[in-house]
């Protein structure tokens, strides 16, 4: 058994870890009040991964979810205690060589007004309101949404002569 890859961020109502194992299989995720559990198949060779993490703090594993795509599982973790910092995934200070921060998606919200708040959590409160892991959005491409309105400053360009 080997350990997935993993990579994991902070927010002020929940912790999102993602593990990477392309066209998983047999997904396992068990979320306990302090202990975390992810287990599958991976990969063509069907390589069973395991991971097992003694969480920082407290979650509400009955507010915790999972979403699988063809190239990671990405888990949910309702924090117990809402507005507190986590510094790190583990309760233990030591480094795990298949562990490390999703610097993509950190973000220092601890200095944040609670005006800034629901621009930055958003994806956090949207899976508040989700059902199952079945019901999660697909998180694939959120960055292409483009917007096509006209702007207000758009004025015609002259023909080309």
């Amino acid at each position: 058994m080997h350990p997935a890859t993993a990579k994991w961020y902070d927010r002020r109502d929940s912790v999102f870890i993602e593990f990477y194992v392309a066209d998983s299989k047999d997904v396992k995720v068990t979320f306990d009040k302090a202990k975390f559990g992810f287990s599958c198949l991976g990969g063509t060779d069907s390589v069973k991964h395991e991971n097992e993490i003694d969480l920082f703090e407290a979650v509400d594993e009955n507010e915790c979810k999972h979403k699988r795509t063809d190239r990671s599982v990405l888990c949910y973790l309702r924090k117990a205690q809402p507005g507190k910092a986590w510094p790190r995934l583990t309760k233990e200070k030591a480094k795990l060589s298949w562990l490390s921060v999703d610097f993509n998606n950190w973000k220092d919200w601890e200095d944040d007004s609670e005006e800034e708040m629901g621009n930055f959590d958003q994806l956090s409160d949207m899976m508040n309101n989700i059902g199952g892991d079945e019901d999660l959005p697909d998180l694939d491409g959120a960055d292409d949404v483009r917007d096509d309105s006209a702007d207000s400053d758009d004025e015609k360009m002259p023909d080309l002569e």
